[in-house]
């Protein structure tokens, strides 16, 4: 690995929206990687000791798989965050895979590392509690959305989220991967792309779909997309383009007010 350049430094846009005297906290322990599409990032139950921030065009997916072979996405994190303890404090078993979705640029340190400048900086640590919360509410979406959604409100739900991160209407997704992040068969999943391409929406070509409608397909899609983006707007002070997520702006904090407990917002989830 390369230590981290400051160019590189700003295609995550959680660390371009740092002051400099939190990116000085971080720059050094920062190392400059290429992951390739496929690469596993960390396991399930494996311990987890570094994290990751995609950069540029880079999606990474964590995926929950099964004894039976299939898996199903929970969440889809590009170069608005950070996969890899950062909920947790690091250094504790997996409960999904990341796996490089598609490949590109990333940035990795150690956890300790951030864990040791969150404490040393307020403003860096009420960042990554506030990116945290809009990860649980996007992993705690996707359940429900997978429960009570049909799968051509699912189907368009991914795309949309994959066109935030990548902010381009050609997204280089194959039947077979978008039929895996789904958990569907590929057969089924062939037939809603066709339907969706008929109705004006998406054009599908080969290792490629191509979003026709943004405005169609949110109408179309169901309530889940709009309300992880509301919540990412309004929590981390996300800014959104035409195209999808063009730059964190995190609001000021509160003085004297009490950083909420990630862990805590899932143990409340589980009840």
């Amino acid at each position: 690995m390369q230590p981290a350049s400051i160019a590189l430094f700003e295609g995550n846009l959680l660390l371009k929206a740092l002051r400099e005297t939190d990116r000085a906290l971080l720059l050094p322990h920062l190392d400059a990687s290429i992951c390739r599409k496929g690469d596993t990032l960390f396991e399930a139950g494996a311990e987890v000791t570094r994290i990751t921030f995609p950069c540029d065009h880079t999606v990474i997916t964590l995926l929950i798989a099964m004894m039976d072979g299939g898996s199903a996405e929970t969440a889809t994190i590009g170069r608005e965050g950070a996969v890899g303890g950062v909920v947790s404090n690091g250094r504790v078993p997996a409960s999904t895979h990341a796996v490089a979705q598609i490949g590109g640029p990333i940035l990795r340190m150690d956890a300790v590392r951030l864990q040791e400048a969150k404490r040393r900086s307020p403003a860096l640590r009420d960042l990554f509690v506030r990116y945290s919360d809009c990860l649980l509410a996007q992993v705690l979406q996707s359940v429900a959305c997978n429960a009570l959604h049909p799968i051509e409100q699912r189907c368009l739900r991914w795309l949309l989220t994959l066109q935030d991160r990548l902010g381009t209407d050609v997204l280089p997704v194959t039947h077979e991967l978008l039929a895996a992040m789904l958990g569907v068969q590929r057969t089924y999943l062939t037939r809603i792309l066709r339907l969706l391409q008929e109705q004006g929406q998406i054009k599908v070509g080969r290792g490629r779909i191509t979003i026709l409608d943004r405005a169609e397909m949110e109408s179309a899609a169901c309530e889940c997309h709009g309300r992880i983006r509301e919540h990412f707007e309004t929590v981390l002070g996300a800014v959104y383009g035409t195209d999808g997520l063009v730059a964190v702006d995190p609001p000021d904090p509160i003085e004297g007010a009490v950083e909420p407990d990630p862990l805590h917002t899932v143990r409340k989830a589980r009840r």
